[in-house]
């Protein structure tokens, strides 16, 4: 027979203000909060079927396949029916939300920073040489030597090695700003001079400077990023305060665990 331990709610909220999780959760009941009584003031209104659709996604996120699966799901996470219902609402409400709020000011957002949304397909050789990375800089514009060839010489990693340095379509949020400023401004085909950072010295291959277009895809991310923007504008201007008995019970538990461990000697 398997040992039993009771945990309470008390153990529970204790834990999580040990655990220094408070701030993070109270931050995320203030943005609940805010959400559902912003959606309120929106006149945002759920119909049946929305719901219904909302509550299958996210059976969907989890891969609640089957009723068993959905079940053992909500009893894992003290979830109840009603309140796994719930769950689908608020989701559902955040996404009415963001779209009521902003649908009209994705795409001014989209052409005002587009430089944000473009890609770049690029290859990359880190040396710890500036030396030996100028010699190979200077030999590469004089087409005594290839990047492949490079890459295959100077690159550890055997996958990377085996790409030909190549590190995929990334964003100018994944360079350093330095790297960004020179890959960005860049006319492709075209090798970079060296750019030294604390990583190394980098010789980079630019073979492609992808226009970004507003797609489906961008449209729901720029979305998004409009609606997290204006969430935490919203909560910087409140002070959360937690009404609980919790510092004083847990103070007296210190207390009680220190007292028991006074030793009195004469």
């Amino acid at each position: 027979m398997q040992n039993v331990l009771t945990v309470s709610e008390q153990d529970i909220l204790y834990y999580i203000k040990l655990s220094c999780q408070m701030p993070a959760i109270l931050d995320a009941i203030a943005t609940r909060k805010i959400l559902l009584d912003a959606a309120l003031k929106a006149g945002i209104k759920l119909e049946t079927d929305e719901v219904q659709q909302a509550a299958d996604s996210l059976r969907l996120s989890n891969q609640l396949l089957k009723a068993e699966d959905t079940w053992e799901w909500l009893e894992k996470h003290y979830i109840s029916l009603d309140e796994f219902e719930e769950l689908a609402k608020t989701n559902l409400l955040s996404t009415k939300l963001a779209d009521y709020l902003f649908t009209d000011k994705v795409e001014p957002a989209f052409y005002q920073n587009q430089l944000q949304y473009a890609g770049v397909v690029t290859y990359e050789v880190i040396l710890d040489d500036e030396d030996l990375a100028l010699e190979l800089f200077y030999a590469l514009q004089e087409n005594e030597i290839t990047f492949p060839e490079i890459a295959r010489q100077y690159i550890q990693n055997p996958e990377i090695r085996r790409a030909g340095g190549y590190q995929g379509i990334q964003k100018r949020e994944d360079f350093r700003p330095e790297i960004a400023a020179a890959v960005f401004a860049a006319n492709p085909p075209q090798i970079l001079k060296p750019i030294m950072t604390p990583k190394g010295v980098h010789l980079i291959w630019v073979e492609e400077i992808i226009k970004p277009e507003l797609n489906e895809q961008l449209r729901i991310q720029i979305l998004g990023d409009l609606f997290a923007a204006w969430l935490k504008q919203q909560i910087e201007q409140f002070q959360i305060v937690m009404q609980s008995d919790l510092h004083s019970s847990s103070h007296r538990e210190i207390t009680q665990f220190k007292s028991s461990q006074v030793v009195t000697t004469n």
